[in-house]
């Protein structure tokens, strides 16, 4: 880009975004709407049709895809250090007011990364290198540690509290006020201080479509594990042996095998 094109630039992004600071290295897609008193850095890459709110700042190598809404305040893409690692969103997620995300860390994989169609409501903390898939729910206040991950369609209830490296399973659901310290099963509900499992997220289930006879799979693979003494490995062969394979129970088993830290129970 010629100085003249360059000049050009930062005139027409200063005349589009006014009273926000963004950087003319930025780059900024189609029918963006920013407001006022935003920040966008020069590493920072903006999806179509993406509409942002005021007093939001977006730092460091982050890219956030198409058809997000990013509300008042929220800070997105900083780090406790400067180092080459990145922040990505998906497309169609809606965050909040005063959401923070970090970016990776060179600790971990170096990247958070954030599916599509998620809903992280206010005052919400993911920390450096989560992962998010898509179709989740985070509710007000809610801290997410170093590195944990969270599968689709999961539910967690506001002003809870996952430590760093938890696992969270397809459909889950965390209750309010909860204390997480290890990984939560998918398709169960969990709660208290700290998280202990309470029964089987049968309307996650049933609003995500999951058969009946398929539910019927999973309330055994439930009692397998939760209802009696059994080591996860020995419960893991259990539920091989005992019932049928489909890729929802396959999901399961494949969660369990990758356990490290225990689950809650």
């Amino acid at each position: 880009m010629n100085s003249d094109r360059r000049h050009k630039k930062i005139i027409n992004i200063a005349d589009k975004y006014k009273n926000s600071e963004i950087d003319h290295k930025a780059s900024i897609g189609k029918n963006v709407k920013i407001g006022p008193y935003s920040t966008v850095g020069p590493q920072v890459t903006i999806g179509d049709n993406t509409v942002i709110g005021s007093h939001v700042t977006i730092t460091g190598n982050t890219t956030i895809g198409e058809n997000n809404k990013i509300y008042h305040g929220a800070s997105l893409g900083q780090s406790l250090k400067d180092s080459k690692t990145s922040l990505f969103i998906g497309d169609n997620n809606i965050i909040r007011e005063f959401v923070s995300i970090y970016r990776g860390s060179i600790k971990g994989n170096g990247e958070t990364k954030i599916g599509n169609n998620n809903m992280i409501m206010a005052y919400c903390h993911l920390s450096a290198n989560c992962q998010l898939a898509s179709e989740i729910i985070i509710s007000n206040a809610t801290s997410l540690g170093e590195e944990v991950m969270v599968e689709d369609h999961a539910v967690i209830a506001g002003m809870s509290n996952i430590k760093e490296h938890v696992r969270i399973g397809r459909i889950a659901m965390i209750g309010a006020h909860s204390n997480v310290l290890k990984d939560v099963s998918p398709y169960i509900i969990v709660d208290g201080h700290p998280a202990q499992v309470s029964g089987i997220n049968i309307i996650g289930l049933r609003r995500s479509e999951i058969k009946p006879q398929i539910r019927k799979e999973i309330k055994k693979a439930y009692k397998i594990l939760y209802r009696s003494d059994l080591t996860i490995k020995d419960a893991i062969q259990e539920m091989d042996n005992k019932l049928n394979a489909g890729d929802e129970i396959e999901h399961f088993l494949r969660f369990l095998r990758n356990v490290e830290r225990g689950i809650c129970r």
